[in-house]
């Protein structure tokens, strides 16, 4: 089973882009891959629309997108067609066609076992409705698996985004809730006088609960 600060694993695979290695293209960017069990589903039309209207929000962040669908290279055309006609926009992102299934059985999204057939529904690859937030050493940063039935937040995404470049640059972790430019929480592991020269003046509510204000640069 693949883990928080685990290399993700590498591969080759066509694309609506064209065919890639997985890790030459993620180059030194952050990169959020996120799966779907089907194409001309409705809940994924609605995802892949939204993250073709804030995609411009992932590029300021130094951060791909790169989504994932059990289907054909057609299908996946065909089915941005359809994106644009109902979302009004254009999805310029890569789509793997993982038609064989082995990326979803090489992160875990189904069993090995799983055979790749036609008769293969939306329902049958129900867990592939996965999100992984990776960083530039390729380590993988985040994973989320949701049900079919509930679109996913993506706005919550690029906030977890956010919280996570920001604690692997400073000492620092981010509350419930948080938001960008919101106080954050210093890390126990920095003493107080640490924390002061750091930081400079922070809110202490307990010894291990100190907050300050720190804006991402």
């Amino acid at each position: 089973m693949l883990k928080i600060n685990e290399i993700a694993p590498n591969f080759e695979a066509e694309t609506t882009s064209g065919k890639i290695d997985f890790h030459n293209w993620a180059s030194d960017s952050w990169v959020i891959l996120f799966s779907h069990p089907k194409d001309f589903t409705p809940v994924c039309t609605t995802e892949l629309g939204y993250m073709a209207k804030i995609e411009r929000e992932f590029t300021s962040r130094n951060c791909k997108l790169i989504g994932l669908s059990i289907d054909s290279l057609d299908d996946h055309n065909r089915w941005k067609k359809d994106i644009e006609e109902v979302q009004g926009v254009s999805v310029n992102y890569p789509l793997i066609a993982d038609e064989d299934l082995n990326i979803a059985k090489l992160y875990n999204m189904l069993p090995l076992e799983e055979q790749a057939d036609n008769s293969r529904t939306a329902m049958t690859n129900a867990t592939v409705r996965s999100v992984f937030l990776i960083d530039p050493d390729k380590k993988i940063r985040m994973m989320l698996t949701y049900p079919m039935t509930t679109g996913r937040n993506f706005d919550e995404i690029l906030r977890v985004l956010d919280s996570v470049q920001l604690t692997s640059k400073f000492k620092v972790a981010t509350p419930a809730n948080w938001k960008k430019e919101d106080k954050v929480i210093i890390v126990p592991a920095l003493s107080d006088d640490e924390a002061k020269e750091e930081f400079g003046e922070f809110e202490k509510i307990k010894p291990y609960l100190r907050f300050t204000k720190l804006y991402k640069s």
